[in-house]
């Protein structure tokens, strides 16, 4: 599908439920002890993939109503092939989930999935006994059982990797050791983790090179719902299109001062340039303002890269962004695919291996393929708003992938979407 996307979105706009979170959430309660429900206001393809990877282990995870039921893994399915779309939160959390509960389990996936890193963790997988095909093709075959011991992990190409581990070692039944060596690179998302495993019973123990999970545990499934909290990756592009543009935007269903998610933080990134935001217990909203061009460290919030630019093209001044190595290897190469969304507008931009450049400047408008990633046709759509100009998107439907109603919701704020075919 192409679309040209212009118009200022304003208004209030419920944010969709966190992908982050649901990941995390799905899984838990897939190895759990008793059915549990997950309020989710939404879904998305990368949830759906996730879902459908747990059925494929045994589970029953059926999505009505603005509700996940879960009916947990009583007996694995071996041999199984678990789908996991493009999604790279999926692949990364079921591999290693499947192989501690001796699934012998094939995996694929779409779109530059078989391209992303998953070293070290496969190494780390095989060096304790788990034979995997091939790495960097799929599909991948995982034959074997993970067991407790102590597992090595580099921090610095993904903090999936960790997860992935600290999910699946609890069901090895023996005491672990999760050593992580370098720079660990994404430590909120660990956050996250953490924070589901203990709501579904799970001790994890900080350690100072780690963590410690001690052996004996059980998925606990909590007395209630869980709710899965609203997403600020989302959030990002509508408090962007406020603070950078002509009017208002206000976003409910967030919670700035509780959250563990990392991308909380583009609040504080648009308050350092500038921007005129506030914070209630429910919401944010972000005002028309003056931005003014910063230094940002992207080493914790590589996903809000590609809407920090679009703000950074409508401040006076030059924005350098450091730290941004590892957008190569998402969706897309974001490194390239932000240049060319900036180059297209007239704007200024230029990057070297690890910093992003960016001037503000006025813009044009333009066509503009986004490279099948959902987080750059979204910023795309934003920049048409900030900038006041048209911009046609190709393959636009890739934003299904993380926020499906996101081109209902820019109409619903006054924006304007024109289908091309």
């Amino acid at each position: 599908m192409t679309l040209s996307a212009s118009g200022t979105p304003s208004g209030n706009v419920q944010v969709p439920p966190s992908k982050s979170v649901a990941h995390r959430m799905l899984i838990c309660a897939a190895l759990a002890s008793k059915p549990c429900t997950i309020i989710c206001r939404g879904i998305n393809r990368d949830m759906e993939a996730t879902a459908a990877c747990l059925n494929t282990l045994g589970a029953n995870i059926v999505y009505a109503d603005g509700k996940f039921n879960v009916d947990p893994i009583s007996e694995v399915k071996k041999g199984g092939l678990l789908d996991c779309g493009e999604s790279g939160s999926t692949l990364r959390f079921m591999l290693p989930v499947a192989a501690a509960l001796g699934a012998d389990a094939v995996f694929t996936g779409q779109g530059r999935l078989p391209q992303r890193p998953l070293s070290p963790l496969y190494e780390e997988m095989t060096a304790h006994g788990v034979s995997m095909s091939e790495n960097g093709h799929m599909p991948l075959s995982c034959h074997g059982t993970l067991p407790a011991g102590t597992y090595t992990i580099d921090g610095g190409v993904s903090s999936q990797f960790i997860s992935g581990l600290l999910m699946a070692l609890p069901l090895t039944g023996g005491d672990c050791t999760i050593n992580i060596t370098g720079k660990l690179e994404s430590a909120s998302y660990i956050g996250l983790t953490l924070n589901a495993l203990k709501q579904f019973g799970i001790e994890v123990q900080a350690t100072g090179h780690g963590y410690r999970i001690p052996g004996g545990q059980r998925y606990a499934t909590p007395d209630g719902p869980v709710t899965v909290e609203g997403d600020w990756s989302a959030a990002a592009f509508w408090l962007t299109a406020g603070a950078s543009g002509a009017k208002q935007v206000s976003c409910t269903g967030l919670d700035y001062e509780h959250s563990a998610q990392g991308d909380r933080h583009i609040v504080d990134v648009l308050r350092q340039m500038g921007a005129d935001i506030s914070a209630t217990a429910n919401s944010v909203t972000a005002r028309p303002s003056r931005l003014t061009a910063s230094q940002i460290d992207c080493a914790d919030i590589p996903d809000l890269v590609p809407i920090m630019a679009v703000a950074a093209s409508t401040a006076q001044g030059t924005t350098v962004f450091d730290n941004i190595r590892r957008l190569r290897i998402k969706e897309s190469d974001r490194v390239r695919s932000i240049l060319q969304l900036l180059s297209g507008a007239g704007i200024c931009a230029y990057a070297t291996d690890n910093t992003l450049t960016v001037t503000g400047g006025p813009a044009r408008s333009f066509t503009y393929d986004p490279s099948g990633d959902h987080r750059m046709a979204m910023a795309a759509t934003v920049l048409a708003s900030v900038k006041n100009i048209r911009v046609t998107i190709k393959d636009a439907e890739c934003t299904a992938k993380s926020y499906p109603a996101f081109f209902d919701d820019f109409n619903a704020l006054g924006g304007n979407i024109k289908i091309d075919n």
